[in-house]
């Protein structure tokens, strides 16, 4: 036992598995999409909003399959989830010069990578992280979300040098080919879908309250209770905003920044900054969540999205690089914030549908936000009336997740998390 002790618990190998799986997923197809813009667009011969509709497409498919993918999630397990879906992932972004002959056929080619993106995605992932860690979920959530954010710093400008190399096909080739060659092989080898596969306990707990933390993943509520709370339309609603928001600003923010007369790599490097600011969200708010009530975290890192739209809509160069840092430290919040509170406020016990519902609400507005910044420029020639719309949903978003009540589900020997914080374990309904 002391020779187990020792060693450093082994929730901490799957977390850095799941970031090495979740930096060849998302990032590829989200967070590179505005470096491939104008390439596109120069390709097909289309406007921003025909552009904008591709990643829409892109997004609603993943949407949509995001409650697939959060049943399969709980009737087959994570690891096999992340197994196919990565495959599958991997062999159509190889496959991308089937589907580029025209802009109809690179729809398609965006919705069938839409589908699967969630079997490489934050829902399987984030399921067996909440499974491995209690106390320090918020953390381990956090650094799980490092393989994204370090994604959205490294892939634009890899991407742009793939694109200024070789063309935009070939890059998505190559990244497939990359997809399928790294993550496959360590997510088979290290990842394992509960701490009970290996004879051990979440956080690596032992002692007298072993017997309570073996049965965390049975706590929680039905998928149909959670469905008829007024906490989880509360969340619905403002991860909606939100996404929406800072998803439209992240996408056109090359094009938005080369706007302004700034060259087209700058303006990658502006994705990387937002990337940047990502990946400082991702840990910092996994850091918090672990010490501090989430709702308040959540309101705190939603108006800071507001405030860099704001900039966005007002500045100049240096001050629209800054308004693109806070957006992305929204981004980079909003991933951990959803899995944390599902956890807290519903219990695991259908933590897969619950989290993919929520999951699939955040994925539609991301969806929605981008094409409505594309058909905003279309057809005034300015991002200013959209940004002033995102503006305000931020703000909105915000004040939502103030409304939240005290967590029903706490983490054992829990830090402090608000003044009113309860250690009831509620099995009937929430009351937001």
């Amino acid at each position: 036992m002391k020779d187990q002790q020792s060693r450093v618990f082994y929730g901490w190998w799957v977390v850095l598995t799941a970031a090495i799986g979740l930096f060849w997923g998302v990032p590829v197809t989200v967070y590179s999409f505005s470096v491939f813009f104008k390439p596109l667009m120069q390709e097909f011969h289309a406007g921003r909003a025909a552009i904008s509709l591709a990643f829409t497409l892109h997004l609603m498919a993943g949407a949509c399959s995001a409650p697939l993918t959060g049943w399969l999630v709980d009737r087959y397990g994570s690891r096999r989830v992340i197994l196919v879906g990565t495959a599958l992932f991997g062999s159509i972004l190889l496959a991308n010069k089937v589907f580029s002959a025209s802009i109809s056929e690179f729809y398609m080619f965006l919705l069938f990578l839409g589908v699967v993106l969630h079997g490489v995605g934050p829902i399987p992932y984030g399921n067996i992280i909440s499974h491995w860690f209690d106390r320090r979920r918020g953390l381990a959530l956090g650094l799980m979300m490092l393989g994204i954010g370090l994604g959205a710093i490294i892939v634009p400008s890899l991407a742009q040098l793939l694109i200024a190399r070789f063309d935009w096909r070939s890059a998505y080739a190559i990244f497939g080919a990359s997809v399928l060659l790294l993550p496959i092989p360590i997510v088979a080898a290290l990842l394992r879908e509960r701490p009970q596969d290996l004879g051990l306990l979440p956080d690596g707990a032992s002692g007298p309250d072993s017997a309570a933390q073996s049965d965390v993943d049975a706590q929680g509520l039905t998928a149909r209770q959670v469905w008829g709370t007024g906490a989880f339309w509360l969340m619905v609603c403002a991860f909606f905003l939100a996404g929406a928001s800072v998803q439209g600003c992240v996408v056109h923010l090359a094009s938005m920044l080369s706007d302004r007369g700034i060259s087209v790599q700058t303006s990658a490097l502006g994705s990387s900054l937002a990337g940047a600011a990502i990946l400082l969200g991702r840990v910092g708010t996994g850091y918090l969540l672990d010490r501090l009530f989430a709702p308040r975290i959540a309101a705190g890192f939603f108006g800071g999205s507001a405030v860099g739209i704001a900039m966005l809509w007002l500045g100049g160069p240096a001050v629209a690089f800054a308004g693109a840092f806070l957006v992305g430290l929204g981004l980079g919040a909003e991933v951990d914030l959803i899995a944390y509170l599902t956890s807290r406020y519903f219990g695991l016990r259908a933590f897969g549908k619950v989290y993919s519902s929520t999951f699939a609400a955040f994925g539609l507005a991301s969806a929605l936000g981008p094409l409505l910044m594309g058909t905003a420029f279309d057809r005034t020639g300015s991002y200013h009336g959209a940004l002033i719309t995102f503006l305000v949903a931020a703000a909105i978003a915000a004040y939502l997740m103030t409304c939240l009540g005290p967590y029903q589900f706490v983490p054992r020997e829990s830090v402090e998390n608000a003044p009113e914080l309860t250690t009831t374990v509620a099995e009937g309904s929430l009351q937001a």
